[in-house]
């Protein structure tokens, strides 16, 4: 089993200076070519260092979730149990690499011996990379964080969590629901919590024909650690 405490090996160095704020600047509006040109080879470049940094034979699933929850919320002891059983089952975990359910999850993986990977975001309030990575790059660019953490996965796991979260969540139903990406298992964990959101989708979104009965079957419930591990074998 892999020590804890260890420190996550580093992102491999950047060919361009880190720039704060450099998705803000790039959709501020209008802006010279160059502007826009030297933008367009820092996202290259920044995906090309993430592929560099993840380089790893194992099937992988991501889990998503607040940052919000301590060690001592319900939620954070479940995806830690989370990220254990996929460990367990032979999965690597990939989280966004912050705190809460992020290092929940990371370390359930770490602590049962399996593979754990965080993409990390720069923020103006810095989240720094929790200490449960075996490996982790911090990303400038929210785009390029979100299509690292469905590119490398097979399945998909959401915690509880707020506006990020549902905008992962509802990124991949669109990848699915429009074929840009395999229909993959996407996992919504805590009946409680998304109970309500199964039911407006249900109840409004499908009576009112923006939403087919189809496309509501992309997401399943679970409540357990268990049922995430059995529903991502029988679906994948």
């Amino acid at each position: 089993m892999t020590d804890p405490q260890k420190t996550p090996s580093l992102e491999r160095g950047a060919l361009l200076p880190h720039v704060e704020g450099a998705e803000k600047a790039f959709l501020a509006g209008r802006r010279p070519r160059e502007a826009d040109l030297e933008s367009a080879v820092r996202i290259f470049l920044e995906f090309l260092r993430a592929f560099e940094s993840f380089e790893f034979d194992q099937p992988c699933v991501t889990v998503f979730g607040s940052a919000r929850f301590d060690e001592n919320h319900r939620y954070y002891r479940l995806a830690r149990d989370v990220g254990a059983e996929l460990a367990r089952a032979g999965y690597a975990v990939m989280t966004g690499g912050g705190s809460g359910v992020m290092e929940a999850a990371n370390r359930g993986a770490r602590e049962a011996g399996g593979l754990s990977l965080g993409c990390n975001i720069a923020l103006p309030r810095e989240q720094q990379p929790n200490r449960y990575l075996d490996r982790f790059i911090r990303l400038d660019h929210f785009f390029v964080r979100k299509v690292m953490l469905v590119k490398f996965s097979s399945a998909f796991v959401v915690m509880p969590g707020g506006f990020g979260t549902l905008d992962e969540a509802f990124e991949i139903a669109t990848l699915m629901q429009t074929n840009k990406l395999e229909h993959f298992p996407l996992i919504a964990v805590g009946r409680q919590f998304w109970g309500p959101l199964i039911g407006f989708a249900r109840d409004t979104m499908i009576r009112e024909g923006t939403l087919s009965p189809e496309d509501a079957r992309f997401v399943q419930l679970a409540d357990t650690a268990a049922d995430v591990v059995r529903l991502i074998r029988e679906n994948v």
